[in-house]
């Protein structure tokens, strides 16, 4: 490409420029038409840790899930004579099944474990705070999601962990009255139940996550990325470029994919058999045993309220806390209520894990 210089003196000479590679013409091109290079506004240097890229991990986990279970759908049967076996078939017979399946269960643990420990972040630093209160109820609502999706889940395995889960649903679904038929069988006779969680699980779910995904990365763009409270003089940092932020993001997330396909490899998810009716012995996922004492207090059905204060206390939190300080040690009360959440869900987690090796 030529390209015309006037000097200081009146005298003219021409340069040439090297024409582009055929990648960065496609690049500019695609740019031209789609404005990819918007994502390229600057973030401040502090964003560009572990901790501060923790929602971006949890959407890297969320897109393994797509995945892998766009891959596990073409093998299973969500019909209930056929479901336990279909997974069996996908373990045993399918190429990459077995592994596909760990794979999606551990991925499935690990976004969950992320989006909690990045909403442990945002609320340890205020990021919560005016005016990003709207994209914590965003956040908020996702984790609710991601927490019904590994439900669902585990119900679709169809063993006896399964069969009692899906139990635990049909008694939430009589507390909440007319609003909770979908969750039973009594809206039609024409489908199992098994196959509406089915649907709930690989496209509802999902696409309520992918809708609200965008969203929060459209809200995180249009009021930045917060300052951190313990720099006073955010103007000093040296920001770079969003791109740049994902590419330390895409390198967390080669790490974690690959810890996550290791333990698919060693430890694989259990399968039991078909289920049996009228029994209850089996001991749910790790975090579903944070309901055991409101169970074996109040019944099943408490469940369903305590996930409702829980959460509707979660969506309170930025209007429960209007102060406008946000650094940690400025804020005791509150690190004290989340200290102490933290500690009474450690106390029942060793309590389950040691006085309830089995089940109920």
């Amino acid at each position: 490409m030529n390209e015309t210089v006037t000097g200081a003196t009146g005298e003219t000479t021409r340069t040439t420029r090297p024409q582009p590679g055929p990648w960065r013409r496609f690049v500019d091109a695609v740019d031209e038409r789609m404005g990819i290079r918007a994502l390229e506004y600057p973030v401040p240097e502090h964003a560009n840790n572990l901790g501060w890229s923790l929602g971006a991990l949890t959407g890297v986990s969320f897109l393994v899930l797509l995945v892998t279970g766009i891959y596990i759908g073409q093998f299973y049967s969500p019909m209930p004579e056929d479901a336990n076996q279909s997974v069996r078939d996908l373990v045993t017979n399918v190429w990459l099944g077995g592994f596909a399946r760990g794979l999606h269960f551990w991925t499935a643990q690990a976004m969950f474990v992320l989006a909690v420990l990045h909403m442990l972040r945002v609320f340890l630093h205020g990021s919560f705070k005016k005016p990003r209160e709207g994209n914590w109820i965003v956040g908020s609502t996702m984790l609710l999601l991601t927490f019904l999706a590994v439900f669902t889940g585990t119900v679709l395995k169809w063993d006896q962990e399964g069969f009692e889960a899906l139990l635990h649903n049909l008694d939430v679904a009589e507390l909440l009255g007319g609003l909770g038929v979908w969750f039973t069988g009594g809206l039609t006779d024409r489908v199992p139940i098994l196959f509406r969680l089915y649907t709930a699980h690989a496209v509802i779910l999902p696409g309520l996550i992918l809708v609200l995904f965008v969203l929060h990365a459209l809200l995180v763009k249009r009021h930045k990325i917060s300052p951190h409270p313990s720099i006073p003089h955010p103007e000093a940092e040296e920001p770079e470029p969003f791109t740049n932020h994902l590419k330390r993001a895409g390198a967390f997330g080669l790490v974690l994919v690959g810890g996550l396909s290791l333990l698919a490899v060693l430890l694989p998810p259990v399968l039991g058999p078909q289920p049996v009716e009228g029994i209850e012995v089996t001991r749910p996922l790790w975090f579903f045993w944070w309901f055991f004492p409101f169970e074996e207090w109040f019944g099943v059905a408490s469940v369903g309220i305590v996930m409702a204060v829980v959460f509707g206390l979660l969506y309170l939190v930025p209007f429960l806390y209007r102060s406008p300080r946000r650094h940690w040690r400025d804020r005791k009360i509150s690190m004290g209520v989340v200290l102490v959440i933290l500690l009474a869900l450690a106390a029942i987690s060793i309590n389950v894990w040691i006085n309830n090796p089995r089940g109920h």
